[in-house]
């Protein structure tokens, strides 16, 4: 047996644990489990635990219905207490090959590219989210702001609860603060690897939404749950690791960025558009990527620029360790395998294209007019999921990294989520114009 299955077996029976949670997500990247006994752990170990995949969004068909869940031993985590732990799973067929609709594996792949490329990837997301008081609509704890401390006694609990219970499964939350609206929060986690970043994404969301249930509240990851206030982003950082070296450095680069660091910058730049469908996936997306907010709306980069797409930031420019690329297009109710996985291919792609990227731009684009940018070249993200699809099914790196499975299935399950909401008559609109018209 492997090593690390051995380990994770020895660790389970020194706590005690009574059950383990096997994990895997939907391509779309919600959460599916079930549980075993610790003493049946071994055994799935060995042969995987079966599992009708025609069951799961986007999975299998009828026919192709018997999957194995593959638990995943470096992804071992205990619940505070020692009662139950929990493990992420690959997905794959009876014959051991992997699942080609498998959210994970798709990152897998992409990472092993880049390890090729003698890279190892670090990812760092801000996970933006709002708690209410309601499960069935937004009403906020407090009217609080950027880093206002303790505006709401409620919400502290949830956020302590919280960062135990992840903490406890061994994540890291590097840092917690509350955010610019009312109500909204921020959980920082710590730098690591990109697939290990995105199963602690999902895990983060169960949790807080579980600390904020036994606390008779709701955690809601919508990315613009209410008109007029920021909504909820999933800023991610990313470096790029040669050995110990960070590749995205230079001393004597503008800004301390290398020419690797261009050149990933110009590939999130160049794929912005087609990517923005996985990073941005649900129609709600767009009511967060408007003008007048913090959301970046224009394809655009900057060092000092908060308003920009891609930034790098100035924070400690003399400092290797320090050196990052932010993309802060995507929002927290993504898909983070798949969204990781492009933001990384587009970068990548740039790096080995060796692309150059336009030149920066260091004002608050916020304030300037949109013709004038369109004018100068700066294109604007899409405006709704439809644009977005349409962006996406005109590239020829999007399908190449998902997959003609995982690829076919997403288009045409977001465009009838398109069609279902173009044909919503909103409460909004009937307020507005019912009386009116």
């Amino acid at each position: 047996m492997d090593p690390a299955a051995q380990r994770a077996l020895a660790e389970i029976e020194g706590l005690g644990a009574r059950f383990v949670r096997l994990w895997f997500t939907d391509v779309l990247g919600f959460l599916k489990s079930f549980a075993i006994p610790s003493e049946e752990l071994e055994k799935a170990f060995r042969e995987g635990v079966g599992f009708d995949g025609s069951s799961i969004e986007g999975f299998a068909r009828a026919e192709e219905a018997d999957m194995l869940a593959r638990p995943d031993p470096a992804t071992l985590g205990v619940w505070p207490g020692g009662g139950q732990a929990r493990m992420f799973c690959d997905i794959t067929h009876p014959d051991g090959v992997a699942f080609a609709g498998d959210p994970r594996e798709v990152l897998r792949r992409v990472l092993a590219r880049a390890d090729g490329l003698g890279y190892r990837v670090l990812t760092e997301p801000e996970v933006e989210f709002f708690l209410s008081r309601s499960p069935e609509r937004f009403e906020p704890l407090d009217r609080g702001g950027y880093f206002d401390l303790a505006p709401s006694e409620d919400a502290e609990r949830v956020i302590a609860t919280a960062t135990s219970v992840l903490e406890a499964l061994g994540i890291h939350v590097a840092l917690t603060h509350h955010e610019d609206a009312p109500s909204q929060h921020e959980l920082g986690l710590a730098p690591d690897g990109a697939l290990a970043t995105a199963d602690a994404l999902v895990t983060l969301r169960m949790v807080v939404k579980e600390a904020a249930q036994s606390a008779g509240l709701h955690a809601t990851f919508m990315p613009k749950p209410a008109g007029g206030i920021q909504g909820s982003g999933l800023h991610t950082h990313l470096r790029l690791l040669e050995g110990d070296r960070n590749a995205l450095y230079d001393p004597t680069g503008a800004g301390g960025l290398s020419k690797i660091g261009r050149s990933f910058v110009a590939g999130l730049l160049e794929h912005a558009p087609a990517i923005t469908a996985v990073t941005n996936q649900w129609v709600n997306s767009y009511k967060r990527l408007v003008p007048g907010f913090e959301a970046p709306v224009y394809v655009c980069w900057g060092r000092r620029n908060p308003s920009a797409l891609v930034r790098v930031p100035a924070d400690r420019p003399d400092d290797e360790r320090a050196c990052r690329i932010e993309y802060r297009a995507p929002d927290p109710a993504c898909n983070p395998y798949l969204a990781f996985a492009l933001i990384v291919a587009a970068g990548l792609d740039g790096v080995e294209r060796e692309l150059e990227p336009p030149p920066e731009l260091n004002e608050d684009v916020r304030g300037l007019d949109p013709r004038e940018l369109r004018a100068a070249g700066v294109r604007p993200l899409p405006e709704d999921l439809r644009g977005a699809l349409e962006a996406m099914e005109r590239s020829d790196l999007v399908p190449s990294v998902m997959g003609e499975h995982v690829f076919e299935w997403f288009v045409r399950n977001k465009r009838e989520e398109w069609e279902r909401a173009r044909a919503e008559v909103t409460p909004a609109e009937l307020e507005r114009s019912f009386p009116l018209l």
